[in-house]
């Protein structure tokens, strides 16, 4: 027996991006509830038209009323569906017949502002409900025709060529708001989507990064357990040989090649060692809020070339305590430096320094060398890309760097220029106050 699929959500079921349309929607009409209060003012008392003021009044209250209780409901965190979309955006296109219907019906020139709420309809609502949406847009344009010929007592109907005269001279006017509401909002709505597709593409980055960290992890520990036996066993075989040929007096070559072949075995053992600690640097070390003068001591701590290295950590920023693995930020602040120092030749320094940034602390790691061109720029940080020579890197640390910065919710920033040197900028995150006073 097959399970069935799951059934998709219904289009009334509440979502994320149903919140977000309707807080954007309220904005937008709270602006269009002003406009068409200076509307009624300028016609009333600015043009001496003989208007309804008192009912158009009470509709733009219960619009204004209508606005506050949703920015209530806003307020309790409670879930939005589309359908409460839906049901505001056709009362507001009751409330707009009626603000019509009480000055001049199919003669306002006003009636362009349908072609707001159908264009936010096409921006904020599935297929299915833009079409109901355009449909009710069009029966109530359409009732119009029928209101405009109820005469209200105590209102005088002007002339139609008074009308038309009032229509030409609003035409102008009426598009202009009408517009301006549509490009503002599609390009409001435009900005929002481009952000969230930017910070979609680095949420896949930093997925593919963890991916790559947990199967080059998953692979350097099976490549070690899987070399460990036989490494061994060419090792002990090489010494025993070497015993052995000790009391033949063999050649030196002979003895030079035996040493050779030691030290190769050695150095497969630690390249092993060392990627199967690298990739799994921070698996099961648990995070704890550490003070950056101790951070930067257990980095210079195991560094070759540490005097080349100038501190710059101002007095205040000792106690100041960042968020992470200790011993894991450690390691990649102390790869950060040692890439530093290989860069730079000869015994100039290599700077060190931190600084408070937001709600958390930047280090920088400053050389002297020769720089990178755009071209290798934009590829450091790849896994296993280096620009150093066989045997003295292996491409993770920058790569390993960057994932463990991002994991803490933190970031890595490289600047180059030829002949300028590097610098590599770490921002972390500072530990809360309950983390730092435990």
């Amino acid at each position: 027996m097959t399970t069935p699929p799951p059934a998709s959500p219904l289009p009334s079921e509440p979502s994320p991006r149903a919140r977000i349309n309707l807080v954007w929607l309220l904005r937008l009409r709270w602006g269009v509830l002003v406009g068409q209060a200076v509307l009624v003012a300028v016609a009333a008392w600015g043009l001496k038209l003989a208007l309804p003021v008192t009912a158009l009044v009470v509709l733009l209250a219960v619009e204004a009323l209508t606005n506050a209780a949703v920015r209530a409901g806003l307020s309790r965190a409670r879930p939005v569906a589309e359908a409460a979309i839906f049901g505001l955006m056709l009362w507001d296109t009751l409330v707009l017949t009626g603000l019509l219907a009480l000055s001049g019906g199919t003669h306002n020139p006003f009636t362009t502002l349908y072609l707001v709420n159908v264009a936010l309809g096409t921006v904020l609502l599935p297929a299915r409900r833009t079409w109901a949406m355009l449909v009710f847009t069009l029966l109530a344009f359409g009732s119009l025709f029928v209101l405009q010929d109820v005469t209200l007592p105590g209102l005088a109907r002007p002339d139609h060529a008074e009308l038309m005269r009032l229509h030409l001279s609003g035409m102008w006017v009426a598009f202009a708001v009408a517009a301006g509401f549509i490009v503002y909002f599609i390009q409001r709505v435009t900005r929002a989507l481009a952000e969230r597709e930017q910070e979609l593409a680095q949420t896949r980055a930093r997925h593919a990064r963890q991916e790559k960290v947990a199967s080059l992890a998953t692979l350097a520990a099976g490549a070690a357990h899987e070399l460990s036996t036989p490494l061994s066993t060419i090792a002990v075989v090489a010494k025993e040989l070497e015993r052995a040929l000790a009391a033949s007096s063999p050649s030196e070559s002979v003895r030079e090649d035996l040493r050779l072949i030691r030290q190769q075995v050695d150095r497969c053992r630690d390249v092993l060692v060392q990627m199967s600690a690298d990739a799994g640097q921070t698996t099961g070390e648990p995070f704890h809020p550490i003070p950056l003068e101790r951070l930067v001591e257990e980095t210079l701590s195991e560094l070759s070339g540490r005097e080349r290295v100038r501190v710059e950590l101002p007095e205040a920023l000792k106690v100041y305590r960042v968020h992470g693995p200790p011993r894991a930020l450690a390691r990649v602040l102390r790869g950060l430096v040692k890439n530093a120092l290989q860069a730079t030749p000869g015994n100039r320094p290599v700077t060190l320094s931190a600084r408070a940034q937001g709600p958390g602390a930047r280090l920088e790691v400053r050389d002297e060398g020769q720089g990178m061109p755009d071209a290798v720029l934009a590829r450091a940080g790849e896994p296993f890309f280096t620009t150093k020579a066989p045997g003295e890197g292996m491409g993770l640390g920058l790569f390993l760097a960057r994932t463990l910065a991002e994991q803490l919710g933190g970031s890595l920033e490289l600047r180059s220029k030829p002949g300028e040197g590097t610098t590599v900028g770490l921002s972390l995150p500072a530990a809360s106050a309950q983390e730092a006073a435990a």
